[in-house]
């Protein structure tokens, strides 16, 4: 198991295993799509049967497909938008072939015609599937 953390954006680079830093680049990869609002390569960073947990949701979401129609909904019903997203307080967590990501996560979203900024925290659990890392699991909770 490798094991980093800390209080800010940036975790130190030296301080990761192999493993950890792809991992870790696979995370950056689908916060950065999702904070230019890259739909598709957003989902991309995730299995088809993963499953996502929102506190804005009243179920768990139950694949990916589910997920990119609950978007494509909130696209076409609400105007929703992401406009940016940035992460501090990052974590990752490996254990053999599958990793463990946590962090706050501060996004700027238009919905229903509105700018709103939005304080959560979020885990994503990865799993590396022939030399890749793709996200299994996402649950986002409100950060208060």
């Amino acid at each position: 198991m490798s094991n980093v953390d800390g209080p800010g954006a940036d975790i130190a680079a030296e301080s990761l295993t192999a493993e950890a830093a792809e991992a870790l680049a696979a995370v950056d990869a689908i916060i950065t799509h999702f904070g230019n609002h890259e739909r598709d390569a957003y989902f991309a960073g995730f299995a088809p049967e993963a499953t996502f947990l929102f506190y804005t949701t009243p179920d768990r979401v139950e694949s990916r497909a589910a997920y990119e129609q609950l978007w494509d909904e909130w696209e076409k019903e609400a105007g929703f938008h992401v406009l940016s997203c940035s992460s501090s307080n990052r974590r990752i967590q490996v254990f053999g072939d599958t990793a463990v990501f946590s962090h706050d996560v501060d996004t700027t979203l238009t919905m229903e015609g509105v700018t709103e900024s939005v304080t959560e925290r979020e885990s994503i659990i990865l799993e590396r599937r022939n030399g890749a890392w793709l996200g299994i699991h996402e649950h986002l909770s409100a950060r208060g």
